[in-house]
């Protein structure tokens, strides 16, 4: 399979490299960024995310991607940010099989765009190479940051897919998705 590579003004999305994995942990292992993951993983969580993470690669040739900074001077130039991609739902109750799309970005890449600027290259990524129909994204209700984001772009709320889980914590209530089609995306951020 061909390595995975896209690029956008300030990020590179890409495959994951064996060095990634210490610096991912240590930056978004924390109790802020896994607040609403249901809480800190330990090294059998973390031995389990990154078998789903290759899994979806090996499967579907899609996966929660790798997000760097380019080395520019920037803010955290050069780091290694978070990951943001697609699998495809797979957690009982959510819609087996659709596009997902996932992120999780380090506490101090927070505030500055990166999510959002990764999340629109997923979204291309996905309509485009992957030629999905829909691209749907799982949160619970507190997390506002998350819902947020799918708001921004231009996913709409999907109450009639919500499900029960303990997979992003038992106290925060069902996992509530948000959904965009292809036609609705093209409208959006094609338009020019």
């Amino acid at each position: 399979m061909a390595e995975f590579r896209l690029e956008t003004e300030r990020l590179v999305l890409r495959d994951w490299q064996d060095a990634d994995r210490e610096p991912f942990f240590r930056h978004t292992n924390t109790p802020a960024v896994m607040r609403w993951l249901d809480g800190l993983l330990d090294e059998d969580g973390r031995r389990a995310m990154w078998e789903r993470v290759d899994a979806y690669r090996r499967d579907y040739g899609h996966t929660f991607w790798a997000v760097e900074r380019k080395a520019d001077g920037g803010h955290l130039s050069g780091e290694l940010l978070g990951f943001c991609g697609l699998k495809r739902a797979n957690q009982q109750g959510a819609p087996i099989g659709d596009f997902e799309i996932g992120w999780r970005f380090r506490e101090d890449a927070w505030g500055h765009g990166y999510a959002r600027e990764a999340a629109v290259a997923s979204m291309n990524a996905a309509f485009e190479r992957f030629n999905a129909p829909h691209v749907i994204a799982l949160t619970v209700n507190g997390n506002t940051a998350s819902w947020g984001l799918m708001k921004r772009l231009g996913m709409k709320r999907r109450p009639d897919l919500d499900f029960e889980s303990e997979d992003f914590g038992a106290d925060e209530g069902p996992i509530i998705i948000y959904s965009i089609n292809r036609d609705e995306w093209e409208g959006l951020f094609n338009a020019a």
